[in-house]
Formats: C-alpha cells, structure tokens, sequence
C-alpha cells in the first residue's frame, strides 16, 4: 500500500472510545489492552476501508466487545441484503440501536459511508448526504449520476466510557463475498 486515502488510525485503551475525528493523545500500548486499527488504501485508484479491534489479554469484556461490534456488523449487513430501498438513516439508526442491548453506547455520528473511484464521490449541496447517519433519507442502492451502482462502508463503533474502551469493525458493506452468495 503506497497510498492512503485517509490518515492511518491505531487507537489503543482509553483512545479507542474516541472517532477517527477526535485527537488522541500518543499512547503505548499496555499488555491488556484493547486497539483498533483504521486504515484507507488506495488500490488501483480504487478506495478501500478496512477497519478490525484487537485484545491483547484475556479480558472477556473486551472479547465480548469485539465479539459484539462483529455480530453487529454482520446484522447490518443483513438488514442491506433484505431491505431493497433501505435509507441511509435507517441503518444508522438499526446499527446504533444495536449497541445498548449489548450493553454498550455507539460511539459514532455516523456509521459509515460512501466509497469508489478514487476520490469518491462528494456531494457539494450537502456534505452528509454521503455518510450513514440518523435521517439521512440516500437510498443505499441508489446509483451516482452514471447509472453505476454506489458502494458504501459499514462502519460499528460501541464503546463503554466508563471502562474506558471501544471497539471499531469496518468493511465494505455493498459486495457480497463467496461465503453469502
């Protein structure tokens, strides 16, 4: 990977509550921690965003989190794969929804958003439009302006500000893999 659509995060402990917006603080990584990782390659002009949270230790509450943030994923993944007119906002608020059952809060305005061609498509008349996010009304299905169907990134963010921790699961939301067809 030469080049980054977006900068690299590797957030660890305490940081890893915070969204890929807000500044952390430099940190080592302790023994036990948990860390997410957030990364955007550029892959032959195309984009990619790929982000996964790691336990070093044994902790089962951070286990479970990472456990939780997957799982979650997976029921949005589903909710896309079922819901032919699915609103952008709707899947904010069914990811988001999924947090406090778990025991968690979900640490993001947003859950995801629009990705492509490199540089992905932006809308100028409204810089949200593109984003997962509570009323947005995009139809995800919705195709750009060519005709061509539009990708889009799933992104789950639970944390727990009393622990101090979060766990961060983000993938491409749009393709199926050889595992769901």
């Amino acid at each position: 990977m030469r080049r980054h659509w977006h900068k690299r995060i590797a957030r660890a402990g305490p940081n890893s509550v915070l969204t890929y917006h807000d500044p952390a603080a430099d940190r080592r990584i302790a023994d036990d921690d948990i860390v997410y990782l957030d990364f955007g390659p550029v892959f032959d002009e195309w984009e990619a965003d790929f982000g996964r949270t790691y336990v070093l230790g044994a902790d089962p509450g951070k286990h479970r989190l990472v456990g939780d943030i997957a799982a979650a994923f997976q029921r949005g993944k589903e909710l896309y794969r079922l819901t032919p007119d699915l609103r952008a906002g709707q899947m904010y608020d069914f990811v988001a929804g999924l947090a406090a059952p778990a025991g968690w809060e979900f640490g993001a305005p947003t859950a995801g958003h629009l990705i492509g061609h490199f540089p992905h498509e932006v809308s100028h008349a409204d810089a949200s439009r593109f984003s997962i996010r509570h009323g947005n009304d995009q139809r995800l299905r919705e195709p750009d302006e060519h005709g061509l169907a539009r990708h889009w990134i799933l992104e789950i963010h639970f944390v727990d500000r009393v622990k101090m921790i979060g766990g961060f699961f983000e993938e491409l939301l749009t393709l199926e893999t050889r595992a769901e067809i």
